[in-house]
């Protein structure tokens, strides 16, 4: 399999066949991230995408599941999209999901005929980062979209059938706006409802435009503190039926839970952390080693 630079996939992905059809990212601005910074984006030819696949069907014939990689392989047309999804079924016709990352934009470049044309070849699943429910938090982070447009694209995949999870940060609003920003992510998540909510927290990689901005003393980190007193109020104001799929290492307590069902456990273990842990700790700001 052909893979170029490097390669990430969330970590429930572990066991899914990677098929590369795009390399780096297509934004590549986010103010936090730097896991594509070094990498030129560009469009692997189906060439290459048919070696790669036929590859797989000698190794893996029997794989149900794919996560196309890299950064945003949303970013495809929709013909192209489907041209790969087509050849996807043509040599692994037991696939029943193709997946991948998307962004907000991703979305909007896809009209609802072209949704609904992918749903039914099996793209489902999508790992969308909206990051955070606040407006301004959003417009700092520099995702590429607004908040309106997040509202309104969720919604569409929704119209379209095509499930996705939610992934947003811990800490993305900064010092002393944990709540508010547990409270705007609870709404967009109770509005569009989706799969699964898939939370990280925020962290200053060197390099970024966030660290250089700490620096400058334009943006305050939240404290451990803060973020673990936001994922407690996330979990308590998030009233749909979901999975929180919180096992990434970065987050401080990391576990997976079925809300509602697991509601009152998850606040459980979250609330013993806070309990059990030094005032020293709680008031600082971590050094996190991972995106």
């Amino acid at each position: 399999m052909n893979y170029t630079g490097p390669v990430y996939r969330p970590p429930y992905e572990a066991n899914t066949l990677l098929l590369q059809v795009t390399v780096g990212c297509a934004h590549n601005k986010c103010t936090f991230c730097t896991m594509y910074r070094d990498v030129k984006f560009s469009v692997d030819k189906m060439d290459q995408v048919e070696m790669d696949l036929q590859e797989a069907q000698a190794n893996y014939p029997g794989v149900k599941r794919i996560f196309l990689v890299n950064g945003d392989a949303f970013v495809l047309s929709g013909n192209r999209l489907k041209a790969v999804a087509e050849m996807i079924h043509k040599y692994l016709p037991q696939v029943e999901i193709i997946t991948m990352y998307a962004s907000i934009n991703n979305i909007m470049g896809k009209t609802d005929e072209e949704l609904a044309e992918l749903k039914k070849l099996g793209i489902g699943d999508l790992w969308v980062g909206v990051e955070t429910g606040l407006a301004d938090a959003l417009d700092y982070l520099n995702k590429g979209a607004s908040l309106a447009d997040a509202y309104e694209q969720l919604e569409r995949l929704n119209k379209a059938g095509i499930t996705f999870f939610y992934g947003f940060m811990f800490g993305a609003a900064g010092k002393g706006r944990g709540i508010e920003n547990a409270e705007a992510n609870a709404k967009l998540i109770n509005q569009v409802k989706p799969l699964g909510i898939v939370p990280t927290s925020l962290n200053a990689n060197k390099g970024t435009q966030l660290a250089k901005d700490i620096e400058a003393g334009i943006f305050e980190m939240a404290s451990e503190g803060e973020v673990l007193e936001e994922q407690k109020k996330t979990l308590e104001l998030v009233d749909v039926d979901t999975y929180y799929m919180g096992i990434h290492i970065i987050n401080t307590v990391s576990f997976d839970a079925h809300l509602p069902n697991e509601k009152q456990a998850a606040i459980a273990k979250v609330e013993q952390v806070i309990s059990e842990t030094h005032a020293s700790i709680l008031n600082r700001v971590p050094k996190r080693h991972t995106i």
